[in-house]
Order: structure tokens, then sequence, then C-alpha cells
């Protein structure tokens, strides 16, 4: 099993991650850089949830993560599609 210590590490950088992400969806000039951003701040929550789940060792969180994952996916194609123009 993971060790505490990592686990806080671990939790520590993707908080950092996602720090800067929120700068870059801030700053950014163009819709893509911030759809980026959003993205990488979405799928950082979703790892930052899935660590918690380790940590307090629940078996369901993990169906819920990856529902939600599966939906943050299908959110960042629709975020391209938007970013071309509507274009294929």
């Amino acid at each position: 099993m993971i060790t505490e210590v990592a686990l806080e590490v671990l939790l520590i950088l993707l908080g950092i991650g996602m720090l800067l992400a929120g700068i870059r969806a801030f700053l950014g000039p163009r819709i893509t850089d911030r759809a980026v951003a959003a993205d990488l701040i979405f799928f950082a929550f979703i790892g930052f949830i899935a660590l918690i789940g380790l940590r307090v060792e629940i078996e369901a969180l993990f169906d819920i993560i990856l529902i939600a994952t599966l939906l943050g996916f299908m959110s960042a194609i629709s975020m391209a599609r938007l970013g071309l123009g509507g274009k294929r």
C-alpha cells in the first residue's frame, strides 16, 4: 500500500499543479489556453479525490471517479471541437 508520506507529497504536488493551471486559466490570452487549463484542473481534482479515497479506503469512490473521468473526457473532446470552430 502507499505510504502516508508519499500520499501527502502527491496531494501537495497536485495542489501546486491546480494552482498553476488556475493562474494559466486566468491569464490565458486565448480560449484554448483556458480550456486546457480547465481540463487540467478537472483531472487534477479527480486525482485529488482518488488519493483521498486511498487514504480513507472507500471502495465506492472509485466507481464515482471512473464516471467523472469519462464525463471529463467527453467535455475535453467538446472543448477541442469548440477550439477548432466546430469543424471535424
